[in-house]
């Protein structure tokens, strides 16, 4: 009987420190406990990239280059990257969200939370018999061969960012919706034309008729798109994940799907290979057996050679170490890197990224993003992944593309 006793007096007593655990009461430092778990996630599509460090500048001893890619050592934190460039028809996905929303809204599908906000009713189902749908589609003598067409101009897309930049230096601790940048909405359709402007005296209107919406290029990476449109898919994508799986799966996320930064790219682009010209890792286009290794121009006037005239698949030719594809050639891509010449003797070796948000007064000089990894109408130095270029941020190119990052919260992703 004393054996019983003893052995319940020993079961309340573990149960009553158990339950002290989680309350303040207990006068322990045990933190908070009703902490949601954190096992980190795994986008799909994207391949990680650890923590590393990496050694900048002209990987060819280009004494000409070295005047903007100085010799530099950094360190990189761990992230998340595309393995593809962004496909027709993944950004095709953006698209029809967009031209969902735009025609939920005139039919006022609609529904308002507790604290008064408006949101789309995702839920509902579009009339798209309604003569509301018919103000989607050009009209009267915009109408071209009776065809129904979607007027991109009504495609456009709100979205903001935090300046963390200037809210860190505001030691005023201000309003901090001086820190809350909102541009005006982006029209988020591709620009076709670029294909046939980009090229004078060459018949490219077959890829400009075709190249966004034909089934045949789907699994071809996006082109077309300017900086600010590229930012604009990032911020929808993050807005999608959080609505959708981190809702499902309970997972905390509070990084963003962005752009990744220029030296990100290039860290990614090596593949874990030190001072590697080329993501495959040699000093040649070509493997043994002769074939090229990308889609560039290997000759003047040569663009079949690699195989594709324009672009080819996303997914073309084999990845590098890291799993990703296509990090040079077939389309260059963008960074949210600012562009400047003597960038690399004044970054900082810690996760370096010069940023400057230059509006459409700025100087041109200012509105330059530096573009990586060449594409299919350049020479094989662009190619190379330590070569640096740019385009002005409006700017549409057929052959700029991008693909997304992703900042991983934690040292390794082993430690999962």
């Amino acid at each position: 009987m004393k054996r019983v006793s003893k052995f319940l007096f020993f079961i309340v007593t573990a149960v009553v420190l158990v339950a002290s655990c989680g309350r303040q009461e207990s006068g322990q430092l045990i933190g908070v406990l009703d902490r949601p778990a954190w096992k980190g996630i795994n986008p799909y599509g994207m391949v990680y990239v650890p923590s590393g460090t990496l050694h900048i500048g002209p990987s060819d001893q280009d004494v000409n280059t070295s005047y903007v890619q100085r010799s530099k050592s950094i360190s990189i934190q761990g992230f998340y990257m595309d393995d593809t460039e962004i496909t027709n028809n993944e950004y095709r996905q953006f698209i029809n969200w967009v031209r969902d929303s735009v025609v939920r809204s005139w039919q006022d599908l609609t529904i308002e939370d507790d604290n008064g906000n408006t949101y789309i009713d995702w839920e509902a189902d579009i009339n798209w018999e309604d003569e509301t749908v018919e103000d989607l589609y050009y009209q009267g003598d915009e109408k071209f061969a009776g065809k129904k067409e979607v007027d991109v101009r009504n495609l456009l897309y709100e979205y903001e960012w935090y300046d963390w930049q200037r809210a860190a230096h505001d030691m005023d601790y201000s309003n901090r919706s001086k820190y809350i940048v909102r541009p005006d909405p982006v029209q988020i359709y591709p620009d076709t034309l670029c294909w046939i402007r980009d090229f004078a005296y060459s018949y490219n209107e077959p890829m400009t008729r075709n190249y966004f919406w034909h089934p045949a290029f789907d699994d071809y990476p996006v082109v077309g798109v300017n900086w600010h449109v590229a930012n604009a898919f990032s911020y929808w994508r993050t807005k999608l994940w959080n609505s959708i799986v981190a809702t499902q799966k309970g997972e905390v996320n509070t990084e963003d799907f962005r752009l990744p930064t220029e030296h990100e790219w290039e860290y990614a682009a090596r593949g874990g290979r030190e001072m590697a010209p080329y993501p495959w890792g040699g000093y040649y286009t070509r493997n043994a057996k002769g074939c090229l290794l990308a889609n560039f121009k290997p000759g003047r006037g040569n663009y079949p050679e690699d195989g594709g005239l324009y672009t080819v698949k996303a997914d073309a030719y084999f990845p590098n170490d890291y799993g990703l594809y296509n990090m040079a050639g077939n389309v260059s891509e963008w960074t949210s890197t600012a562009f400047d010449e003597n960038a690399y003797s004044f970054i900082h070796d810690l996760n370096p990224d010069l940023r400057y948000d230059a509006t459409s007064e700025d100087p041109q000089a200012q509105q330059r993003k530096v573009i990586r990894g060449g594409s299919w109408k350049d020479i094989s130095y662009f190619l190379q992944t330590g070569t640096r270029h740019w385009e002005f941020q409006d700017t549409t190119k057929c052959y700029v593309g991008f693909r997304c990052a992703l900042t991983f919260l934690g040292r390794s992703i082993n430690d999962f």
